[in-house]
This record gives C-alpha cells, sequence and structure tokens, in this order.
C-alpha cells in the first residue's frame, strides 16, 4: 500500500528594493531544486500593488521557475473589479491558486466593503473562476478576534463551505496545539487537507518581533533556547534550526497533510531544514 507523500512547501514575499530584488532572484533558484510542491507570494494590503509584487512574482515563480504559485489576495482592501482583474492576470500566468485572506485593517484606511471576510472572498472566486483551487488561512491557537474557539472554528468551517480547497495554519511552535486544533476540525467536519506553518528562528531580532507581534504560545523548551543564547547569534541560529527540524518531524510522523515553510525569504535555512528532513517527504511503499 503506497502512502500518500506530505507535501513541503514556501513562502516568500516580495522585494522592496533593486538589491533585494536580486537577492529574492538568487534565494527562488535556490529554492526551486528543492522541488517544492508549491510557493506562496504574501501581500501588504495597505499600499502596495499587487500587479507589480505579489503577482509579478507569482507569475514569475509559475512561467520561469515551472513551480505551482499561490498568491495572497486580500477581502478588506479589495474590490470585486480588483479581484476579477487579479483572476486575468493569474490565468495569463498559468496559474490557479490563490491564499485568501481577510487581511489586517489599518485604523487610518477605510476597508472598501465589498468582502467583509475571507469566505466572502473564497465564494467570489470561486462563482468567477471555479477552476481555481483556494486556500485559507487558519489559527492553531485561536484568531486573535475571534470570542473562542467554538466562534473560530465555526468561522473556519464557513470559509470552507464557500469553497476552500485547503488550509494554512498561522506560525506556531507547539505541536499538541496543532493536534488538537486537528481534531476539533474533523468534529466539525472540516476535512479539508491541513498544511503546518513552521517558521524557523534564527536570530535574536527575530523571536524579539514574533514576541511583541503574535499571540503565539511559546513552550519552555523554546523559551529556554531563546534565553540561553540570546547573545550567542551562531548558537541561536543552530538550535533554532534544530528545534524548527524537530516539529517537523513529529509533525510528519503524525501524519501531517504537509508542511509550509516560512522562508524570510532566507533559501539558506530551508535547505538547511530540507537536507534534515528530505526523506521524510519521499514516497513511502509497504511491502
Amino acid at each position: 500500500m503506497e502512502r500518500q507523500r506530505p507535501s513541503l512547501s514556501f513562502e516568500i514575499f516580495p522585494p522592496n528594493t533593486k538589491t533585494s530584488n536580486e537577492l529574492l532572484l538568487d534565494t527562488l533558484d535556490e529554492l526551486h531544486d528543492l522541488g517544492p510542491h508549491f510557493i506562496s507570494v504574501t501581500c501588504s494590503n495597505k499600499n502596495a500593488d499587487l500587479k507589480t509584487t505579489t503577482l509579478k512574482l507569482a507569475g514569475y515563480i509559475q512561467k520561469n521557475l515551472e513551480v505551482p504559485s499561490i498568491a495572497h489576495l486580500t477581502a478588506a482592501y479589495s474590490s470585486k473589479e480588483d479581484i476579477r482583474e487579479a483572476i486575468q492576470i493569474l490565468k495569463r500566468f498559468k496559474t490557479n491558486r490563490i491564499l485568501a485572506l481577510r487581511g489586517d485593517i489599518y485604523e487610518d484606511k477605510q476597508p472598501v466593503g465589498d468582502f467583509e471576510h475571507a469566505s466572502d472572498l473564497i465564494h467570489f472566486i470561486k462563482e468567477e473562476e471555479p477552476s481555481f483551487q483556494i486556500s485559507g488561512a487558519c489559527h492553531p491557537e485561536i484568531h486573535p478576534e475571534a470570542k473562542n474557539r467554538v466562534e473560530d472554528l465555526q468561522n473556519l468551517k464557513k470559509k470552507v463551505d464557500s469553497g476552500c480547497d485547503d488550509l494554512i495554519t498561522q506560525l506556531f511552535f507547539d505541536n499538541e496545539i496543532f493536534y488538537r486544533f486537528r481534531e476539533n476540525c474533523d468534529i466539525l467536519g472540516i476535512d479539508v487537507p491541513i498544511y503546518a506553518g513552521i517558521m524557523p528562528i534564527i536570530n535574536r531580532n527575530q523571536a524579539l518581533r514574533l514576541i511583541k507581534t503574535t499571540q503565539t504560545a511559546l513552550p519552555k523548551k523554546f523559551i529556554a533556547i531563546l534565553e540561553k543564547y540570546e547573545h550567542d547569534p551562531e548558537s541561536l541560529r543552530a538550535a533554532g534550526l534544530a528545534y524548527a527540524i524537530d516539529q517537523i518531524v513529529d509533525l510528519v510522523t503524525q501524519d501531517t497533510a504537509g508542511i509550509h515553510l516560512y522562508t524570510m525569504n532566507h533559501s539558506q535555512t530551508a535547505l538547511n531544514i530540507y537536507r534534515a528532513t528530505k526523506t521524510l517527504f519521499k514516497e513511502e511503499v509497504a511491502i
């Protein structure tokens, strides 16, 4: 009996300078060599021009690298016409995958109002172009704006019922939280593949930003790494990579549908993790 291979995918973000653009192209060449199932491209929903950032980069990945790409699109600051145009651009690039998000809400910018939730955006895209594959985001530790776990799962079910084909989690550092979340999804009838989002912590500034800007639970083992190697960059990098690799090994062993690696545009980090875990993503055939 053949076991289905878990997917390995990467997330990158559009560069904001010519120099960072050149570095990203080198990064993409290196990620391409790792044979990812797909590469997703983030977007900024405040001031970015989607056509010259997210959509252009997703098209490059699909056409030039011949790797399936996923373009992030946000609901809050997009009009129906914006989404129709984005769909047509992606079709020209021969890519048909979108990660539909509500997106952040900014105090100084009024939402457009065409799509209040990600589920509204998913439903619209499926009506406009049924052949498109739509991914959705999910929070193993509850969406920050949800009243409770029940409400959060009900909203997630709406995404799936609206046409969401698979889910990608926000980053997490405690696998047990992911497993409980997955069990709750099963109970509620959320039966699409759920890809686990993993972010390797490789430097102190990255860790401090994470603690400040997210509500992600930090296990004692993870906190101990940050405290012990706070002023030892080389050791922190090594320990951060080892922690991420340990997470991935456990997740794949527990039949997680796939691993989605938040690369922060660092190909070396992805390469180190790939080298340590690549055999886990090969087909296994029982005799």
